[in-house]
């Protein structure tokens, strides 16, 4: 190959990782094996950087928050930013529900949770157990007894069947893994009138602070669950940075 060759092809390379580095976009070969594992899933080795290369009805699935990050779930102006008692008083929730936390992390929303079912139950569900061990320490300090910690997988959040009044995913879904097969189960978990309710980030606005892959549009959100058989109620947009929606199983 001359040397002139050699040159161009060199910059066109130079040029296009720094293409990529501007756009946070990453390349990562090793994920496009398992482009023919599933029907529901695309796989592009070409992708974001704060995802997994794995896409879903268009969306990229973003990466989890591992369990080291907890202090950011609990952090003080959360509460300021967030408003998370208008999200709880929102739910409408009777003190007899059966309510699953899904993605519970460190129990912030659990515990909230657990004060407006004192004759029902929370069950706080996770697929890391380090975060689960953290529910379980503060419910002995707290003195609290009608929370149950429950260790999912990427599949299944190993929820009794026909037995839960309302699924909570507080800013959770967009990181599931395998979405499809998790809201499959979910629907199972619930009884026949059970309410799914996801809190994400509203994509909508690019002035919100969050990481693109971990916001959704109302869109999307609608599009994920009307596959697997949820009818869309409302969306209420009474939360400062997200859409607060809600879906029946008939």
């Amino acid at each position: 190959m001359k040397p002139l060759k050699i040159l161009i092809l060199s910059l066109i390379i130079l040029v296009a990782f720094v293409l990529l580095g501007s756009q946070s976009l990453t390349y990562d070969a090793s994920i496009i094996p398992e482009k023919n594992s599933s029907p529901y899933y695309d796989y592009h080795g070409l992708h974001s950087r704060d995802g997994i290369g794995k896409f879903y009805l268009g969306r990229e699935i973003a990466k989890v928050m591992g369990h080291r990050e907890f202090l950011w779930l609990e952090r003080p102006n959360r509460e300021q930013q967030e408003k998370p008692q208008k999200l709880l008083e929102a739910l409408n929730l009777k003190p007899t529900d059966t309510i699953a936390d899904i993605g519970a992390g460190s129990g912030y929303f659990s515990f909230r949770l657990a004060s407006f079912v004192p004759n029902g139950k929370v069950l706080a569900v996770d697929i890391q157990p380090e975060m689960l061990d953290i529910i379980d320490f503060l419910k002995q300090e707290n003195k609290v007894n009608n929370i149950e910690t429950i260790l999912g997988t990427i599949k299944n959040p190993n929820l009794p069947k026909n037995t839960v009044d309302i699924i909570l995913m507080v800013d959770a879904y967009h990181e599931f893994e395998y979405p499809r097969e998790m809201m499959e189960n979910i629907v199972t978990s619930l009884k026949p009138g059970g309410m799914v309710i996801l809190a994400e980030y509203r994509r909508e606005n690019p002035l919100i602070p969050i990481k693109m892959l971990h916001k959704m549009t109302e869109k999307q959100v609608k599009k994920e669950m009307n596959v697997v058989g949820l009818t869309w109620e409302k969306t209420e947009e009474i939360l400062p940075q997200q859409h607060l929606i809600f879906f029946t199983k008939i």
